[in-house]
């Protein structure tokens, strides 16, 4: 099973989530939320690599999760983190779902970004 189909089956384990394709124009982005509120926590899309400064041609399958400003500052700055993609760049941390980043770590972040948003 590939890294983005781990996460995904994670995030879908998470009480009360709802998953859905928002995006008209890209309905392979996936979007987790919460079913009560509606707040989103984490959003999967395979992006260009350019779009994140990687150099190189190609795509790049990445998640979105909200994450505390102080935090996001540190992680930037480890490989395969990045400023959240078309998200407030202050409260959302861009991870790379290529293997840099531990599937644990990832789903750690996941779960933070879970309880931030409830």
């Amino acid at each position: 099973m590939d890294l983005k189909t781990k996460i995904r089956d994670y995030a879908s384990t998470l009480e009360n989530v709802q998953k859905d394709h928002p995006f008209q124009k890209f309905p392979e982005y996936e979007v987790f939320r919460h079913t009560k509120t509606g707040k989103w926590f984490a959003l999967i899309m395979t992006i260009d690599r350019n779009k994140l400064g990687i150099s190189g041609d190609g795509q790049v399958t990445v998640i979105d999760v909200k994450a505390e400003p102080e935090e996001i500052s540190i992680l930037i700055n480890a490989p395969g983190y990045f400023p959240g993609y078309h998200m407030n760049k202050n409260h959302w941390l861009t991870i790379l779902l290529d293997g840099t980043v531990s599937e644990e770590q990832i789903k750690q972040m996941i779960k933070n970004s879970y309880l931030r948003t409830s």
